[in-house]
Order: C-alpha cells, then structure tokens, then sequence
C-alpha cells in the first residue's frame, strides 16, 4: 500500500507533534480539529518548532518552508475522503474514540488504514465498532512526538499483518523506532512506567521521603533524566490517574491501585505543569 495523503485527528500536543513529523517526512497532512482556536494554535505551535529547528541549523529554511506547504488544517471530518491513514490524537476516552471511529469508517475509503494514538485503551474494542476491524490499529508514538524516537505499534486481536506491516515501514519513513505490542492494558510504556510513578507517588503519601528526595534517589542512583514526580507532573496527574486506572480495571490486580494522594491532587485541580501546580509549583 503506498501512503501518500494522511490526516490527524486532534490538533493538541501529542497530534500537531504527529502532524509535523508526518509533514517533515514529505507526507501530504490533513490536520483536523472541530474547534478552530485549537487547530490555530497546532499550526502555530508547528511553525515555532520548525523556526528554532532552523535556528538551532536542524533543518533548513527551505526544509521548513516545504514542510509547512505540505500541511494543511481543516476543520472538516468529512475531508478524511481522500487519506489513506488516518491517525487518532484525541482525549484519552473510549467514548469520544468510539464516536471518531465510527464516523471515519463512513467517510474514508476501504483501503484507508485507520490508527490510534492511545497510550493505554484497547484497540480491539475500538476496532469492533468499524467494518474494517483488520485496518485498525494503535500508534502510541511518545511526548514530545518530534524529539521521540519511539513508536509502541499495537495490533488489536483483529489488526491483519499487511495493515501491521503497512504502518510499521511509515514509522520507519517517519525517522522512529517501532516495537511490536500485542493490545493489552497500557500496552508497554505505560504498564511499566505508570505503576513506578504512582508506586513514587505512595513514597510520599506514607512519609517516606519529600518529593525532591525521591526524585533525586531516582536521577541519581538509577540515573533517571528526571524523577518520576517531575515527569508525572509534566504527563499531567490528570492523565496518569487515568491510566491508573484503566490498567487497574483492566488487569483487577491491587497493585494497579491508584495511590489516594494522587486522586487527591486531581481533585484538587492539581494536574501538574499544565495547571501550574502538581507535586511542584511552575510559575
């Protein structure tokens, strides 16, 4: 299958980050968004990345130039007529998903591949609610998607090998690296990383040490970039009681239980950097 026209769903983070990097890659992009203060600001987030990549000699002017005139916004699902994959970045909900899912097996061609970019709900359940449960698939690809490099591909019990092989080469062409991920509860990354982070989290609740202890005991004795504190703050508690909880459900194992100091903070509305406070305050 050659892939020459994809469109993202979701112009936040995570999905003006795919748009770019499926841009950058010569691919011809439809990002999508209903609400059009969000689309402007993932273009204008786009543009600012790709100016300090050429500030910083990453690429070049004329590399910017092309990959922005191979970018086009849109706020308008039914232009998902004319892609051959389409890549899903909205929030984190098995209901809004099912809904998006739903309406691009209308309008997109039966060739059309469509992928999501979950990082923890089942695939399969997202498939069944489409005629094409073969061309369904996850692509987590990781935060920051233009600095990240990997990619967990994941087939839902339905996914057939040409759709796998398919979306594997565009990791590939997109410069990431894929792993193979059968569709279980928070897949790899987040059925390791979550439990260290929320299991941080019970450090702190039972007295055990202060937030910057435990984050320096992980920076500095398992050589961590950042404390697992930092980094929950930065994911967003919000979204790291979330998959908690998905992986508490899915797997029903107390050790997937979400620390109550955790549940506290996002009740609080302390999700992190994002609300300016979460186990740090950020100005």
């Amino acid at each position: 299958m050659d892939i020459k026209n994809i469109m993202v769903i979701g112009a936040g983070q995570m999905g003006s980050g795919i748009a770019q990097v499926c841009a950058q890659a010569g691919y011809q992009v439809l990002l999508y968004d209903k609400n059009t203060t969000a689309l402007e600001n993932g273009i204008a987030s786009i543009q600012k990345l790709l100016t300090r990549a050429v500030e910083k000699e990453r690429i070049t002017k004329e590399a910017k130039v092309a990959t922005l005139d191979r970018l086009q916004p849109t706020d308008r699902i039914q232009d998902a007529e004319q892609v051959d994959i389409v890549i899903e970045a909205v929030i984190e909900n098995m209901a809004v998903k099912k809904e998006i899912f739903t309406k691009l097996d209308e309008l997109t061609p039966d060739h059309t591949i469509l992928a999501t970019n979950t990082s923890s709900l089942p695939i399969t359940e997202i498939a069944a609610v489409t005629k094409r449960p073969e061309k369904v698939i996850g692509m987590h690809f990781m935060n920051p998607v233009p600095v990240m490099k990997l990619v967990e591909v994941i087939r839902a019990i339905q996914t057939n090998d040409e759709t796998y092989d398919v979306i594997a080469q565009l990791t590939k062409k997109l410069n990431k690296t894929s792993v193979h991920v059968n569709d279980f509860p928070g897949f790899v990354a987040n059925r390791v990383l979550m439990p260290m982070i929320n299991e941080a989290i019970y450090t702190v609740y039972e007295g055990v040490a202060s937030v910057e202890d435990v984050d320096t005991v992980m920076k500095l004795g398992m050589n961590h970039p950042m404390g697992p504190l930092t980094l929950a703050d930065f994911i967003g508690l919000d979204t790291c009681l979330y998959i908690m909880e998905v992986l508490y459900e899915g797997f029903g194992d107390s050790k997937y239980r979400p620390c109550p100091l955790l549940r506290q903070y996002v009740q609080a509305g302390w999700y992190g950097k994002k609300s300016g406070r979460g186990f740090y305050t950020y100005e």
